[in-house]
C-alpha cells in the first residue's frame, strides 16, 4: 500500500552532493511508488539568511535542482512552505502542547551557543513537526541527526489524540540503513556551514575540479600503498561506482595509486553522473515562469490538504 511520505529541505544555496544522496536521491526513488510532499524550507531559511532576494535565488535554484534530477511534480507535490501560511499557525497551535524544556534539548538548540540561537531556531522543531502533521504524513525520511525532531512530532501528535480525539497521524520514521554520512573536502560532514562541499552543477567545471583537488588526503608518497576505508576521496568515489569499481579501487589503492589520479577520476565520475541533469538545471533555473508555474500548481494541491487538515484542528480547539 502507497504510503504519503513528506520531505522538506533548506533553500540554503546550491544543492551539494551531500544533500543529493542524503535526502534528494532517496526522495525521487522513493517517490515514484508513494505518494510524496516535497516542499523548500524557506521560512525555515529565515532563521539564517535574512536577505529576500539571496533566500529567493537559493530557493530558484533548489527547484530547478530537484526538477532537472527527475522529481514527477505532476505525480507528486512540489511547493514552497511559505506558500502555505497554515504552517505557522500550527506551529504556534503546538507551542502550546510543547513543555519549554523539550526544547531546550532538542539538537538545533544545543548545537549553537546561547548568543547565537534566534526564536526562530529555538521554535525550529515546532514549524517542523507543523510541517509533518498538517499533511497526514505517514512517512518522513530522515537522517539520523534529524530522528529527535520527528520523536518530538510523534510526542505531540499522540499528546493531541489523546485531548481531542484521533486527528494526527502519527509519522514514522524512513531511515535508509545503507546511507552513510557524506564526507567533505576537509574530512568533516559536508556542509554549507563549514564550506567542504561540492556542487556537481557549479557552472565552471575547473572550479569543480578545484574544489575535488583540495579534498584532504594523508601525507602518503605518490606510490605508497594507501588506507582506502579512511580516504574521503575514495568514499566519495564509492558513491558513483558499481562493485566492481569499487574493488578495482581498492586493489590501486593497495598497490599505490597516487591521489591526484583518484581526484581526476572522481571528477570524471561526478560530470558523467550529472551531466543530463547540468544540462537541464542550467536551462530550468532561468525559466522564472517555468518555476512559477510548478510553484503554483504545488501551492494549490498542498493548500487543498493544508486547509482541511487546519480546519478540523480548530474545529477541536473550539475556534
Amino acid at each position: 500500500m502507497s504510503k504519503r511520505t513528506l520531505t522538506g529541505i533548506q533553500s540554503t544555496g546550491s544543492m551539494h552532493i551531500g544533500n543529493y544522496f542524503g535526502a534528494i536521491k532517496p526522495t525521487i526513488d522513493f517517490s515514484k511508488t508513494n505518494e510524496t510532499l516535497l516542499f523548500i524550507a524557506d521560512i525555515h531559511s529565515l532563521t539564517t539568511i535574512k536577505d529576500a532576494k539571496t533566500r529567493q535565488d537559493n530557493t530558484d535554484s533548489l527547484l530547478a535542482s530537484l526538477i532537472a534530477l527527475g522529481f514527477d511534480h505532476d505525480k507528486n507535490i512540489l511547493f514552497k512552505q511559505s506558500d502555505v501560511a497554515e504552517v505557522c499557525e500550527l506551529a504556534f497551535y503546538l507551542s502550546c502542547f510543547t513543555p519549554f524544556n523539550t526544547l531546550t534539548k532538542a539538537h538545533a538548540f544545543q548545537e549553537k551557543s546561547v548568543n547565537d540561537v534566534n526564536m526562530g531556531l529555538f521554535t525550529y522543531p515546532l514549524l517542523m513537526a507543523a510541517d509533518i502533521l498538517l499533511y497526514n504524513a505517514d512517512l518522513v525520511p530522515v537522517g539520523k541527526d534529524q530522528l529527535q525532531h520527528l520523536e518530538i512530532t510523534r510526542t505531540l501528535a499522540n499528546k493531541f489524540n489523546t485531548e481531542y480525539g484521533s486527528t494526527f497521524t502519527v509519522p514514522e520514521p524512513y531511515i535508509i540503513p545503507e546511507l552513510k554520512t557524506i564526507i567533505g573536502t576537509d574530512g568533516r560532514k559536508m556542509s554549507k556551514s563549514y564550506n567542504n562541499y561540492i556542487d556537481p552543477f557549479e557552472n565552471n567545471p575547473n572550479k569543480l575540479k578545484k574544489t575535488i583537488n583540495r579534498i584532504v588526503t594523508t601525507s602518503a608518497g605518490i606510490n605508497d600503498p594507501k588506507d582506502y576505508e579512511s580516504c574521503t576521496v575514495f568514499n566519495l568515489f564509492t558513491l558513483f561506482s558499481d562493485s566492481s569499481e569499487i574493488e578495482d579501487m581498492k586493489i590501486k589503492y593497495q598497490n599505490g595509486i597516487s591521489y591526484s589520479e583518484v581526484k581526476t577520476t572522481l571528477f570524471e565520475k561526478i560530470m558523467d553522473e550529472f551531466k543530463q541533469a547540468r544540462e537541464d538545471y542550467f536551462k530550468i533555473v532561468e525559466d522564472k515562469t517555468m518555476l512559477k508555474v510548478i510553484t503554483l500548481k504545488g501551492k494549490y494541491k498542498a493548500k487543498d490538504i493544508a486547509t482541511i487538515k487546519l480546519k478540523e484542528i480548530k474545529t477541536k480547539l473550539g475556534f
